[in-house]
């Protein structure tokens, strides 16, 4: 029930502002409705990966000349816990059709009872036993080739070796 009522909350946000957004040619706002993921650097058969990790997240520009972005979005964890994404993007280079962009994130547990597991296990408990809530810093740097003005392929890696490869709509 309580993830029926999360994905009905994110598709009547993602309703609301695609509409001023498509009546717009500034492109503020993008839309990653998933990812493959790969852990290279510990790879274990135990852990959520390859397009288990039920990402999505919705991005904002904060203008239509910024190179920053702000993010919102939700994901499984290596441990199968539901975590909140919360997180800055900053292209540092483009040319043409590329993109190189670093993604600055906090995932974690959040006041909502999806969100209270994600402290559980792994680096998120190790920091939960240290500061009191469980999250990971998520370092992410990524190519991104954009086929057109509305859709584009990007693949990089989380620190320390992460492996994403995932797709991305904007308008």
């Amino acid at each position: 029930m309580q993830v029926q009522i999360m994905r009905a909350a994110i598709a009547t946000v993602l309703m609301a502002i695609s509409t001023s957004a498509i009546a717009s040619n500034d492109k503020l706002y993008s839309v990653n409705p998933g990812a493959f993921i790969f852990h290279a650097y510990e790879p274990k058969t135990d852990y959520t990966q390859y397009f288990d990790n039920q990402y999505i997240a919705v991005e904002r520009k904060l203008n239509a000349q910024s190179d920053y972005s702000l993010s919102v979005g939700t994901l499984v964890n290596s441990f199968s816990n539901r975590c909140m994404l919360l997180g800055v993007r900053k292209d540092w280079w483009e040319k043409g059709h590329w993109t190189f962009k670093g993604g600055y994130a906090y995932a974690g547990e959040f006041f909502f009872s999806q969100f209270s597991h994600c402290g559980d296990e792994g680096i998120y408990r190790n920091i939960k036993d240290a500061v009191g809530i469980g999250f990971a810093p998520y370092i992410y740097h990524a190519l991104q080739y954009d086929f057109n003005d509305h859709f584009g392929l990007e693949g990089g890696v989380i620190l320390p070796g992460i492996v994403v490869l995932s797709m991305q709509f904007h308008f």
